[in-house]
């Protein structure tokens, strides 16, 4: 949206204007719904384009009458009023970029008062769209495929398996932190995966026949056929692995999420939302690779993609905390930033007397809004979705 024109209600240089959308409620107030960014010292003004749900705007009626008002900005807080007008969202969605809809902006106070008003202004919105948004659940329900892939941490750091004090130790009861976090998020996940049949790498270990480490070996030893049976097939194969490895080094994430990266970018032929993949890697901690880490994840971003990482053991996590740019924006070593947040890292001690569900639901909470983020920002629809059809 811009404006032309606009009244001057300063002084010493020029109106800041900015505008609010308004709906009227059931018993006639108008309610703000969106008010755009304020731009300095411009009588002609262009305002960055917004997005808002059709129901916060007009309860989803596309007749339903919406009030747009236009201020002059104060710091004091006693913003002036340039001028309103409007509208419904029938006539707005009319606008489009080779034929923009124009809004005189009106102050009754001073049509009142002046014969000769002709305006305050003129209001054009070039361009209104209205898209379907799915949210997580349609795209699961509309045939969407989770496909889950497990990584595994076999590096020296993590002690001798046999060893009580290795976080590789398999208790008498059968249990280490490694299996409980496989336990824990791979039950919930499987539940959205149809044939439940998931690949499973180990990483950082010296590898038979020749020992070679290698930094994405399949824990059943099939190249081929990387993949387990369920979650139960998981931990058998990891059950049956930990004593043919020898456990090394160094800690390399970045050739197991471009292993899973090659397939989602396969899957970025698709025309609708058919599949995503979600890598969970199980780590003590101690990264080597952070710089390539860091490209590869920046580059996984742009693909239907999501990185889940488990810090096992009480090592410092502070490479994974940086990895899961929470409170900013992850960037490669080439100053390359990422374009949407794909990592979530969970320290799993601090789940460790917690239900498993704890685990699961903290591990998972950013994946559904990362799901629906990226599909949404490519415009692509549930593959059974009636528009798809």
């Amino acid at each position: 949206m811009e404006a032309r024109k606009l009244d001057n209600k300063d002084l010493f240089g020029k109106s800041d204007p900015y505008l609010e959308f308004h709906k009227q409620t059931s018993d006639g107030n108008w309610l703000m719904v969106h008010r755009t960014e304020v731009i300095k010292n411009n009588l002609n003004p262009v305002w960055r384009p917004f997005k808002i749900s059709l129901n916060s705007l007009c309860y989803g009626d596309m007749d339903k009458t919406i009030k747009v008002e236009c201020y002059d900005y104060d710091n004091d807080g006693s913003h002036d009023l340039i001028g309103t007008f409007q509208t419904t969202m029938t006539k707005l969605k009319e606008a489009s970029r080779n034929s923009p809809i124009e809004f005189e902006c009106i102050n009754e106070k001073k049509r009142q008062k002046k014969k000769s008003y002709k305006n305050s202004g003129v209001i054009s919105v070039k361009h209104c769209e209205i898209t379907v948004e799915c949210t997580f659940l349609d795209y699961i329900m509309g045939g969407c495929q989770l496909n889950f892939t497990v990584g595994v941490d076999f590096t020296g750091s993590n002690g001798d398996p046999r060893s009580p004090d290795s976080l590789h130790y398999i208790s008498p009861n059968g249990v280490n932190e490694y299996l409980t976090a496989i336990w824990s998020v791979g039950l919930v996940i499987q539940d959205y995966d149809a044939d439940k049949m998931f690949p499973a790498f180990g990483f950082g270990a010296q590898i038979p026949p020749q020992w070679q480490v290698s930094h994405e070996f399949p824990m059943n030893f099939d190249p081929s056929n990387p993949f387990c049976n369920g979650i139960q097939g998981i931990v058998e194969a990891y059950r049956a692995c930990l004593p043919q490895v020898k456990l090394y080094g160094p800690t390399n994430f970045s050739p197991i999420i471009n292993h899973v990266a090659r397939f989602a970018a396969a899957a970025t032929q698709q025309r609708t939302a058919s599949q995503y993949f979600i890598l969970l890697i199980i780590t003590d901690g101690v990264i080597t690779d952070l710089d390539e880490t860091r490209q590869a994840l920046v580059n996984a971003a742009k693909l239907p993609m999501s990185v889940i990482i488990v810090g096992v053991g009480g090592a410092d996590f502070g490479a994974m905390e940086f990895l899961d740019c929470d409170g900013g924006t992850l960037r490669a070593p080439s100053g390359e930033a990422a374009i949407r947040d794909i990592v979530q890292f969970v320290p799993f001690r601090q789940f460790q007397n917690a239900p498993k569900e704890a685990l699961a639901q903290c591990v998972l909470a950013e994946v559904p809004q990362q799901v629906v983020g990226y599909f949404n920002t490519y415009k692509l629809l549930p593959p059974n979705s009636a528009a798809t059809k």
